[in-house]
């Protein structure tokens, strides 16, 4: 017997007992996105792999670890995308988008990396994404915790907390930099082999790190906060002053750093700590310089991702109810001539009730086992096409979950009736 064709592990498919805890989500982001002014867009799943170099950082774990990258017949090197802000970016510079005046998007879609598969933490992931580019101001940085707040409030979310930070200029943080390079120098003794590497490729991160032995050291190191630039740390103020006008609390987490090495200025993570180890459902922060670096003009930046994986983890383990589902109706339809005019009736049904899912049986079994059938969909009514109902010309409307009566109406009417009913 030939092998049990399987998934690659820490790849996972979305099973049809799970689609619509997944569709309300992803429903939910995009018409919240979208009444907020910002437009969907799709980036290629595969990028040179300088796009991720050059916008991400060589020296980061990404781009160092967990890449799915390979080489073409002619030479060219390319990664399936492991994050979407590089993408967004090239796409802005190549289409010159940001001559347009500032623009507001979000995407969605799977990301890759190759890293070690953990609850919360896969191979192959799904984000959504919201990027702005040309608007400097800490109003729009605000406006991003505001989406987010909201969004976790339509979720029926609870016991999320967004903790913020400010990384300055790209100037401030290359003068911070040293200054953490000579703190971490002189206690070499106490670093891990991790830190050890990230001391002369990303210092930074070594404020990251988990590990328990070198946290007095990480707490004892000097502040980014303390050597701010003046525009910085005005920035950070206001954005400060527009969540609290928003009245979303926050907490501010001075070793909080971010893993890319795009950011500056604002950085922020809405975290939970309802999923262990995993706990940043949302994160991201301002890139100024990225558009630049990357080969465009000049043009000011900041986005944020959401894992879904993660998120929809988290609305399990708080047992997060989703919306009620559209009203469904199944047809039951018994005979040959039924069946042909059943095809008719679904159409109609689909043309002047949109909102309703019509479920029109292709079993062609028994009465019996088609309302098995309809009890098996969660339908909340048998509509019912026979013999006696064809030569009637009328359809029987059978309520699944209550004791109501059975009735029989044209076909008319009973469409009215599926409008009114509440």
């Amino acid at each position: 017997m030939s092998k049990k064709i399987q998934a690659i592990r820490g790849m996972n498919d979305l099973l049809p007992k799970d689609s619509d805890l997944w569709m309300f989500v992803e429903r939910t982001i995009a018409d919240l996105f979208s009444s907020y002014g910002y437009k969907n867009i799709r980036t290629p799943v595969v990028e040179s792999t300088d796009t991720f170099c050059r916008a991400i950082g060589q020296a980061t774990d990404i781009v160092e670890k967990e890449m799915y990258s390979w080489t073409e017949s002619n030479g060219d090197s390319l990664s399936l995308r492991p994050e979407g802000t590089a993408g967004c970016v090239r796409m802005m510079i190549e289409h010159n988008l940001p001559r347009e005046g500032i623009q507001k998007v979000f995407y969605q879609g799977a990301m890759f990396r190759h890293e070690r598969p953990q609850k919360g933490r896969y191979r192959q992931f799904h984000q959504v994404g919201l990027e702005v580019f040309g608007a400097s101001d800490a109003k729009i940085d605000a406006e991003l915790m505001q989406i987010t707040h909201n969004l976790w409030q339509k979720l029926g979310l609870e016991n999320v907390t967004l903790e913020i930070n400010t990384l300055g200029s790209s100037e401030a943080r290359a003068s911070y930099r040293q200054i953490l390079v000579d703190y971490f120098s002189a206690n070499k003794d106490q670093l891990d082999e991790d830190s050890l590497r990230r001391l002369e490729s990303n210092p930074l991160r070594i404020l990251d790190s988990k590990n328990e032995s070198m946290q007095g050291l990480i707490n004892n190191a000097p502040k980014l906060m303390d050597h701010l630039d003046e525009e910085s740390a005005i920035h950070f103020e206001q954005f400060k002053a527009y969540l609290t006008c928003l009245g979303i609390d926050f907490v501010i987490n001075t070793r909080l750093v971010r893993g890319l090495d795009y950011y500056n200025r604002t950085v922020f993570e809405w975290t939970t700590t309802d999923l262990g180890a995993q706990g940043t459902i949302c994160a991201g922060g301002r890139y100024d310089s990225l558009v630049e670096k990357m080969g465009g003009k000049p043009t000011t930046a900041v986005g944020l991702a959401i894992g879904l994986e993660r998120l929809i983890l988290l609305l399990a383990e708080q047992k997060v109810e989703i919306a009620a589902k559209q009203l469904a109706i199944y047809m039951v339809v018994l005979g040959d001539d039924a069946q042909l005019k059943s095809m008719q009736i679904a159409g109609e049904l689909h043309n002047q009730l949109p909102n309703i899912t019509i479920y029109n049986d292709i079993t062609l079994g028994s009465f019996k086992s088609q309302f098995k059938k309809a009890d098996k969909t969660n339908a909340d009514f048998a509509l019912i096409l026979g013999e006696e109902e064809l030569n009637n010309n009328q359809v029987s409307i059978k309520p699944l979950k209550s004791q109501d009566k059975q009735q029989s109406l044209s076909l008319a009417e009973a469409i009215e009736y599926f409008k009114d009913y509440k």
